[in-house]
């Protein structure tokens, strides 16, 4: 028979929920939140996951480590022990951040934590729609011999949206390749410190950018933003990079933009919904190619942002959260 003293022990130490795929039992992060004093529990969020399902993994949960689950006001709302969620990279569109202050749940997210990784993800996706990589490799193991012409980066001008903490460091690289660098911002212009990167409004980007870069938050503003109207606007042999958010590109004018030559093609490693579901209108279109939301997933960005979140976690459980959202 259990002591009451151990009971109240018991119901005193956190309980912690890790969703993000790649964090284990017994790994940095989770050997960090026992050593804090929280018991924690895995349930790793590998695709889709219902509703249900996710209320039933928050069930007697004090604070959760994530991934990009839809948290909504209707899931936020049937776990009322949650008092903190904190998200394992930059983006938390899937927190309903207003709900969550609403109902007293602390959200956090880690701004700039894996900005080195996306960086050169982003170039990678660049060298690879420049130089045709898949288009040669997939070839060869079908069993031709692609030989198309693809193009040098340098002298080529690249337009980034947005100018945060992966843009920033896409800047130096793209230097290195001898680009012109021009961006679109909301970001205050005193903020704005690098000389190097000319500031321009959306449509002149759109109009100069032989390589379009996506580097914006989803917000209202920005859903949507890459629309019929702006792939109009870009040159026909222009590229779009994606590793932001998926919903910042209205899929469907995408498509229909590279199979009509508005824009020469389009390389996204985010997309509206995740996995790519069968009936989306970015398959089967000649100069598309879409990635599996890997641009983050290095092994020394995925250690710093489990310990980064771990620690994030600790600190707003007592009431000292770093990078609070809401």
């Amino acid at each position: 028979m259990s002591h009451p003293r151990d009971d109240e022990e018991r119901k005193s130490v956190p309980r912690v929920l890790i969703t993000t795929d790649y964090l284990r039992p017994g790994d940095d992060t989770d050997l960090y939140l026992r050593a804090a004093g929280c018991e924690t529990r895995h349930a790793p969020m590998t695709g889709r996951r219902d509703p249900e399902e996710l209320v039933s993994a928050l069930a007697g949960i004090d604070a959760a480590l994530v991934a990009n689950e839809p948290l909504t006001a209707d899931v936020l709302a049937r776990v009322g022990q949650l008092k903190v969620v904190v998200r394992t990279g930059v983006g938390y569109d899937s927190i309903d951040v207003g709900a969550a202050a609403r109902l007293g749940i602390r959200v956090s997210n880690l701004p700039g934590i894996n900005a080195n990784a996306v960086a050169e993800y982003t170039f990678g996706l660049l060298l690879a729609s420049a130089r045709r990589l898949v288009e040669s490799a997939t070839g060869v193991a079908a069993g031709a011999w692609p030989r198309e012409d693809g193009h040098e980066l340098r002298g080529a001008t690249l337009g980034l949206v947005g100018y945060g903490a992966t843009a920033r460091a896409v800047v130096p690289l793209a230097r290195a390749f001898g680009m012109e660098v021009v961006c679109s911002t909301g970001v205050p212009e005193e903020l704005r410190d690098d000389p190097s990167v000319r500031f321009v409004a959306l449509p002149e980007l759109l109009a100069r950018s032989d390589y379009v870069s996506v580097h914006c938050a989803l917000t209202d503003r920005t859903r949507g933003l890459f629309d019929a109207d702006a792939f109009a606007r870009m040159k026909r042999t222009a590229l779009l990079i994606n590793t932001a958010r998926g919903a910042v590109v209205d899929e469907q004018a995408l498509a229909d933009a590279v199979r009509s030559g508005a824009i020469a093609g389009a390389a996204l490693d985010v997309v509206t919904r995740e996995p790519l579901p069968p009936e989306s209108p970015l398959r089967g279109v000649r100069g598309i190619t879409v990635y599996s939301h890997l641009a983050g997933q290095t092994a020394e960005a995925r250690r710093a942002s489990g310990l980064a979140g771990a620690e994030e976690l600790v600190a707003s459980l007592r009431g000292r959260p770093r990078f609070a959202v809401n």
